[in-house]
């Protein structure tokens, strides 16, 4: 039996993973560490057994050290972070904060509990971190590999890039159990929707434009959130300590072919449930129209990297992993979720007016 601290624990891929886990560890004990911010939902990972939800913050390490005496923790799978990009060029002081000090709060805990008390514990520190620190890709250049020089254009990016380094320190320098995964875009159930997958969709549900940055031609591996949590477990029980590895969905694809099959499905889900229109009249969907309809071309955002793709021969290689869903699939799973649990997503629209 295991002793967890998922961090971020309440936001898209922290509850995802909480989820995951119990289904595949349901003997483990999870403290799910989370600041609430406006992406942390307590609603994410409610009802769950074994999973207990301390409000906290990161950067607070007296209060991560009292959490790993106080529950005997041995792995800490760190998601907490900042993410979203263009809210970091707008506001980057929170971005370094928690990704960069929040991150080294964890890691002096961590050495605390398991190196310098001696308890000689078994112990892993899993740092989940992103693609974009590599940088931006020309359409001709190969794919990301865990050698690609760091290139971070965004200070969201460079925030990132900054943990990875400090992660990997903190293995070299002290002894530290670590190992660091950097994956592509996410989709899935629970994600805030202020991303493209979810904003798109709900915008599309709702009769509101859909914004497309330039040309529309910039590329995204994509990746199902279920399929990075198995990714995940795989690195906890089979990787190698002090090792990184990129996951990726293998599904490379331009910013609006992404669109298009959202308009798609979307339209498609109107056309075999009818009652849906009644659900959400202001669908173009709803009246016999085409989603595609709502599609607009905006300003690009600065410091847009143009492509991002992940070579994940390694973690493929070493560990046998193998994402189960192409992005036709994912998307489905993806819409019928969202559909089946307005409930879930109404309140966080209308409170923050994020689709308007």
């Amino acid at each position: 039996m295991a002793n967890l601290i998922v961090t971020g624990g309440a936001g898209f891929i922290g509850a995802n993973f909480v989820h995951h886990w119990r289904k595949v560890a349901p003997q483990d004990n999870i403290i799910v560490l989370d600041v609430l911010t406006y992406a942390g939902n307590p609603a994410n990972i409610a009802g769950l057994d074994g999973v207990e939800l301390v409000e906290g913050d990161i950067c607070d390490t007296a209060l991560v050290s009292r959490l790993m005496d106080d529950h005997a923790i041995d792995t800490v799978v760190h998601f907490a972070a900042e993410s979203h990009v263009d809210r970091s060029i707008t506001g980057p002081d929170a971005f370094v904060t928690t990704n960069v000090v929040g991150t080294h709060s964890l890691l002096k805990a961590a050495k605390i509990a398991w190196l310098d008390k001696g308890s000689g514990r078994p112990h892993r520190f899993h740092h989940v971190s992103t693609d974009e620190v590599y940088g931006s890709l020309e359409m001709d250049d190969p794919a990301f590999s865990e050698t690609t020089p760091y290139s971070p254009n965004s200070p969201y990016s460079a925030s990132k890039a900054g943990s990875d380094h400090l992660v990997r320190a903190y293995h070299h320098t002290y002894g530290l159990e670590t190992t660091t995964s950097n994956c592509s875009n996410n989709y899935g159930p629970y994600q805030f929707p202020e991303k493209l997958i979810p904003l798109f969709t709900l915008n599309a549900l709702s009769g509101r434009n859909l914004p497309i940055y330039g040309d529309g031609l910039n590329v995204r591996d994509w990746l199902h959130v279920e399929d990075h949590c198995v990714g995940i477990e795989l690195i906890l029980r089979k990787g190698r300590i002090g090792e990184t590895y990129n996951v990726g969905g293998g599904q490379e694809l331009p910013n609006i072919e992404v669109v298009r099959e959202i308009c798609r499905g979307v339209d498609a889900a109107f056309a075999e449930n009818p009652a849906l229109a009644a659900t959400f009249p202001d669908a173009p969907a709803a009246r016999g129209g085409s989603s595609v309809d709502l599609m607009t071309y905006v300003e690009d955002r600065k410091g847009h990297d143009r492509r991002y793709a992940i070579d994940e021969s390694k973690i493929r290689g070493e560990l046998g992993y193998e994402p189960a869903r192409d992005f036709p699939q994912g998307f489905a799973e993806t819409l019928r979720w969202y559909l089946s649990n307005e409930n879930w997503w109404r309140p966080l629209v209308e409170r923050a007016k994020i689709a308007r």
